[in-house]
């Protein structure tokens, strides 16, 4: 036990030295070593005291973000690992394709950006030769300096896209488990067994909503504080803005700008099918309605005994209904409901839709719904601010 607690202790320490190393230290020295404001115009860098700030602060929340959450729930609860057992089949296949598709995904986002920051860092320290500074040996200087620049680079980008990569894992998961759900409409259920599986998918959006909600928040904050002083910045009347003094500006901001992406859009895509559920609750309840009253509108409802199949999956559709269907799912469709219409009653099913509709589920920032509705609010406020700064800075030249 001894033993293992001390490798625990030095792997913490290892990890902990990393960060303070690649987050903190390199940019910090980087930046006040390697400004080079007396080189030529093609090797200064006026933009870099933002690249710095912007990689090491997303880095910062991303890194405090994931190591409170493996301390704190460990990683196979935080996965929702543990919720599978009582998924269905099709749910963990689904779920472990996916987790499979987001390591290729997180290297297809890291290593792009790598690679282009590699080739600037590369070319500005052999074009610079000795007008870039250096200690001792200029070669032995170059290398070390630029495999540093590049570690730190490629370790905050890649912690960043690791968090969001894995918020939108985890809203992969719940997006199988509600298009599992969607099924529940389509076979004899009890209004009890709906209820309790809807209940038990709201609270694990509840879950992942308390986890992520300061780490997408402060994302959004630092993503736009971040854009709006490049834009600042390189809109002044004496700034020079081309490939290589904006360059590594452009590559951080396609960085930080994708990764808040991947965590909206994955936000929004789960509250728009968890909502989905209403509608889809409400067609069954019309179906089933349609069914069990006939011809005798304003009667009370009649049962009919076995099973009542009066709309089909498929009726209503002809062929040419295909091309515009194409993008319907398991919640979202326009297809009609098989009625079991004594399965049951109209006031059970009555309430159901009610609870639907007055408990809205979603991904939440303290309470605020991230829906369709939210990303325009964010897009027109960014829009509005980007605004007001160009006339600022444009307007006074």
């Amino acid at each position: 036990m001894g033993l293992f607690r001390s490798n625990e202790s030095v792997e913490s320490w290892a990890i902990w030295i990393d960060f303070f190393l690649l987050v903190i230290g390199v940019p910090l020295v980087s930046h006040f070593v390697f400004s080079c404001s007396s080189c030529d115009a093609e090797h200064q860098r006026p933009y870099d005291a933002i690249i710095q700030l912007s990689l090491s602060s997303v880095s910062a929340l991303s890194f405090y973000s994931l190591s409170s959450f493996t301390h704190k729930y460990g990683l196979r609860r935080f996965l929702f690992f543990d919720k599978l057992t009582d998924a269905s089949e099709k749910v963990r296949q689904g779920y472990t394709m996916q987790v499979q598709r987001s390591m290729k995904l997180l290297s297809a986002f890291v290593f792009p950006c790598f690679a282009a920051n590699a080739t600037y860092k590369v070319w500005w320290f052999i074009s610079g030769g000795t007008s870039t500074p250096y200690f001792a040996n200029v070669y032995a200087s170059d290398v070390i300096a630029c495999t540093l620049q590049l570690c730190s680079w490629l370790y905050r980008t890649s912690i960043f896209f690791l968090v969001c990569v894995l918020f939108r894992l985890i809203c992969y998961l719940q997006i199988l488990r509600l298009e599992d759900f969607a099924k529940v409409f389509e076979k004899e259920s009890d209004v009890g067994s709906i209820l309790a599986e809807h209940l038990s998918i709201r609270r694990n959006l509840r879950i992942i909503s308390h986890r992520f909600r300061v780490f997408v928040l402060l994302a959004l904050v630092f993503v736009t504080i971040s854009q709006l002083s490049s834009l600042v910045v390189t809109t002044k009347s004496n700034s020079i803005v081309n490939l290589s003094t904006a360059g590594e500006l452009a590559l951080c901001s396609v960085t930080l700008v994708t990764g808040l992406f991947i965590c909206l859009r994955s936000a929004t895509k789960i509250t728009h099918k968890a909502q989905a559920v209403t509608c889809l609750a409400a067609k069954w309840h019309a179906c089933a309605t349609m069914d069990s009253f006939g011809d005798f509108d304003g009667e009370s409802p009649r049962h009919t005994s076995g099973d009542s199949r009066i709309f089909s999956v498929g009726s209503g559709q002809s062929d040419t209904d295909h091309e515009e269907g194409d993008g319907d799912d398991e919640l979202d469709n326009t297809k009609m409901f098989p009625v079991y219409a004594n399965t049951i009653s109209y006031q059970k099913r009555q309430a159901l839709v009610t609870y639907f509709e007055n408990n809205k589920s979603g991904i939440t920032l303290f309470g605020f719904m991230l829906d369709r509705t939210s990303l325009h609010t964010i897009f027109a406020i960014e829009l509005s601010l980007a605004l007001w700064l160009l006339n600022k800075t444009i307007g006074t030249l």
